[in-house]
């Protein structure tokens, strides 16, 4: 999201290598073993009097990470010499004698035992966006100060392959177009409205216990788990908030810290992605320069106003008449999210995704018959089936179980008409499931003062913008902030291609050292 995206769109690692396949919307809209090393310390002696102690001091039981021929994520882990454990840990914090649930994890051990540095734990965002795969593509990244880390995915409790949660919605996401008019409008009130009872109806005794917080204690029980007396920790997109929220609960435990794609956590809720209307518009802006560029490959015009003439021809056609993409019916709800989850990535293949996919909403606008691109494909299935349905409610119960949203609908309405946005103001202000959520069983944890974390944000991001960032370097003087500069670009470090930025966050996790100042980096020239 920001954080709010689909999967493989929003995951790292599909960034760099899968962006154009990557299945799924923005909600926005992202790891061979030798002798096991002893850790770099031994965990504290627990009193005996300590509620979590059975988990805390659970034995891991590492495995292959291969589930089957088809498991692509395990093959890729297999081949990184990873194995993969089951922690367990307590449904609900408060009763840790009551019912469990299993989070999976990741792990690659570091090489270079006579200067470990600990576990680095990662996430990369959604939130409920799967981490476990991620241990390959952030070891890349590191370069060589990786032998110096045990690199850990892991997949948060009810994402991915640990206890799962299925509210069996018919999309992967609760963000939509609010329409046109106040007839879509109500629409979206009645579609919200079913998709928070769907949850109710088949995950309701998990939902109380979904939440940024229950994660954190998940990622402390993880940390005693596998014998650390800290950990480091490398966070994208949401992950950057729940970062900072467990440095502030577990202030002892946390060493190196690198939160890339930061949310300003006084902005952080169900309406996160309120405000970043200015930024996607730029970002649309440097696409359609792109992609009128590029005119003979994709015909959409020779000009940024011809092509987002184009863009804008699609959007009124599917407003008056759903079009018809192969299977799909693409209306006024649907098209504008379509728009908003092309723009994450800023580089030619991302660029050349979305230009196909908006060739073929104007196809299908002038009548014609279309098949919907890879990307557009994959976008489609995870918005207007239910191919997404875990993912979507994963996300939205972290994000309902966080910090309550307004509730009478009439408060989203007003906002959308002072907007007067057709195109990402409908995405970015509109109702959504947590308006009918039950509120949120903790208060919004209060982020600590400071940090010395190294905190790294594109200029032109359209999901986490960049005030985000400034707001917690500001908050943070222990901090430092690392700016890609002139990018359109949602997660940096490992994925965009920036020596500069790929640089100083690898020389933080060599020598725990912040830069002297904040940095800034050019985007790359080619």
């Amino acid at each position: 999201m920001t954080g709010i995206t689909s999967p493989g769109r929003h995951r790292p690692r599909h960034r760099a290598a899968r962006a154009a396949s990557a299945a799924a919307l923005a909600l926005a809209g992202a790891l061979s073993l030798g002798a096991a090393p002893a850790p770099a310390a031994a965990a504290p002696a627990r009193p005996a009097a300590d509620p979590l102690a059975r988990y805390h001091h659970q034995q891991l039981h590492w495995k292959s990470c291969l589930l089957g021929p088809d498991d692509t994520t395990g093959k890729e882990l297999e081949q990184a010499g990873a194995q993969c454990a089951d922690v367990t840990v307590p449904l609900d914090y408060a009763r840790p004698d009551g019912r469990t649930l299993t989070v999976a994890i990741s792990r690659i051990r570091g090489t270079d035992t006579a200067h470990r540095v600990g576990a680095l734990l990662l996430n990369s965002g959604g939130p409920g966006g799967p981490t476990l795969g991620d241990p390959p593509f952030v070891r890349r990244a590191m370069g060589q100060v990786a032998a110096r880390y045990d690199v850990v995915g892991v997949d948060p409790r009810f994402v991915g392959r640990s206890t799962p949660l299925d509210c069996h919605w018919p999309t992967g996401s609760m963000i939509r177009g609010a329409g046109t008019d106040r007839a879509g409008f109500a629409h979206e009130v009645r579609f919200a409205a079913d998709l928070a009872r769907r949850c109710r109806t088949h995950a309701g005794d998990l939902l109380p216990h979904s939440s940024t917080r229950n994660t954190a204690r998940d990622m402390d029980v993880i940390r005693a788990a596998l014998g650390e007396r800290r950990i480091s920790y490398l966070g994208y997109s949401y992950g950057s908030y729940l970062g900072q929220v467990y440095a502030t609960m577990f202030p002892g435990r946390v060493d190196r810290v690198v939160l890339d794609g930061v949310i300003d956590p006084a902005r952080y809720g169900p309406r996160l992605l309120r405000g970043a209307e200015d930024a996607n518009r730029h970002a649309l802006r440097d696409w359609a320069d792109w992609t009128a560029a590029h005119h003979t490959a994709y015909g959409l015009g020779r000009t940024r106003a011809a092509v987002l003439a184009t863009v804008e021809a699609a959007r009124s056609a599917a407003a008056r008449t759903p079009l018809r993409v192969g299977d799909y019916r693409v209306d006024d709800h649907d098209l504008p999210v379509i728009v908003f989850n092309g723009l994450s990535q800023d580089n030619p293949t991302a660029y050349g995704d979305f230009a196909e996919g908006v060739r073929d909403l104007r196809r299908a606008a002038e009548g014609r018959t279309v098949a919907p691109s890879p990307w557009l494909a994959s976008v489609l299935e995870f918005a207007l089936t239910e191919h997404g349905s875990g993912y979507g409610s994963a996300q939205t119960s972290i994000l309902c179980g966080d910090v309550a949203a307004p509730r009478d609908p009439e408060t989203y309405w007003r906002d959308l008409r002072r907007a007067g946005d057709r195109l990402f103001a409908p995405v970015t202000r509109n109702i959504n499931a947590c308006a009918f959520w039950d509120p949120p069983r903790e208060r919004p944890t209060t982020i600590r003062a400071d940090l010395p974390a190294l905190l790294v944000n594109a200029t032109g991001d359209p999901r986490t913008t960049y005030p985000g960032a400034r707001a917690v370097r500001r908050d943070w003087p222990s901090s430092r902030l690392v700016t890609l500069r002139d990018a359109d670009q949602h997660a940096v470090y490992g994925v965009y291609g920036s020596r500069c930025v790929d640089a100083t966050v690898n020389a933080y996790l060599a020598t725990g050292r912040l830069p002297a100042t904040d940095v800034g980096c050019p985007r790359p020239t080619s």
